[in-house]
């Protein structure tokens, strides 16, 4: 399997990640300095405290979905070890996180890297909220739906692709981070952890036509390097 992964996006969303924590600390820091040298400036302390906060905030956030480890491309690398080299694992590729492409078509991963209990009743998903999460709460991803955003992400690439009226688009949702626990009873999209992924995403279905299968990749590739 060939993994195509947008490093230098990757990169420079971490280092803004970084450099929005620390210049927010600065600014907290900064805020308390002049509030105890001069209390006389305490309009410029307020906005220094909340700007610095926000910043802090904001940093956190991203650092939370850019830099923390385990990071959802490096498991879904792993999680698909193994697959033919006419497989290709796409990586941030234009606003589309994560996209399989094998000769059966194109699978949508929808990754949710939090970790905690993860409940789908049929209509709608829950999250067990430990002190720890209600504690992380601002500064984590939240879970939303899933399914809507898999949708949407599959619904672009149909009018992106040339050939998008001759693929099969599918999505899965995958938590990836290892101390998720889920459980989906009858999810619209499939549901699964990664030690399943590989099973779900190479389940027979009917192969491309080889024409349609090439232009595919060229039109990935190219998206790949544009982005």
């Amino acid at each position: 399997m060939k993994v195509i992964i947008d490093r230098e996006t990757l990169e420079k969303r971490g280092t803004r990640a970084h450099s929005a924590s620390l210049g927010g600390l600065l600014l907290l820091l900064g805020s308390v300095a002049v509030s105890l040298f001069r209390p006389d400036l305490s309009t410029l302390t307020s906005i220094t405290t909340f700007v610095g906060f926000a910043m802090s905030v904001a940093g956190i956030y991203s650092a939370n979905r850019w830099v923390k480890k385990p990071r959802p491309e490096d498991t879904l690398d792993h999680a698909l070890k193994g697959l033919g080299n006419n497989c290709r694992l796409y990586h941030y590729l234009r606003g589309i996180d994560h996209l399989l492409l094998t000769p059966y078509g194109l699978t949508v991963l929808e990754t949710i890297n939090l970790e905690g209990e993860f409940t789908y009743d049929g209509k709608r998903w829950k999250q067990r909220l430990t002190l720890g999460r209600a504690m992380r709460y601002i500064v984590e991803e939240k879970l939303g739906d899933p399914f809507k955003r898999a949708r949407e992400i599959g619904d672009v690439l149909a009018r992106r692709l040339s050939v998008g009226d001759e693929v099969p688009i599918d999505a899965m949702v995958v938590f990836t981070h290892p101390a998720a626990i889920v459980s989906a009873k009858s999810p619209p999209i499939p549901v699964c952890q990664p030690k399943d992924l590989r099973k779900r995403v190479t389940q027979n279905r009917k192969p491309l036509p080889l024409p349609v299968y090439e232009s595919l990749c060229a039109e990935l590739d190219k998206l790949a390097v544009s982005s």
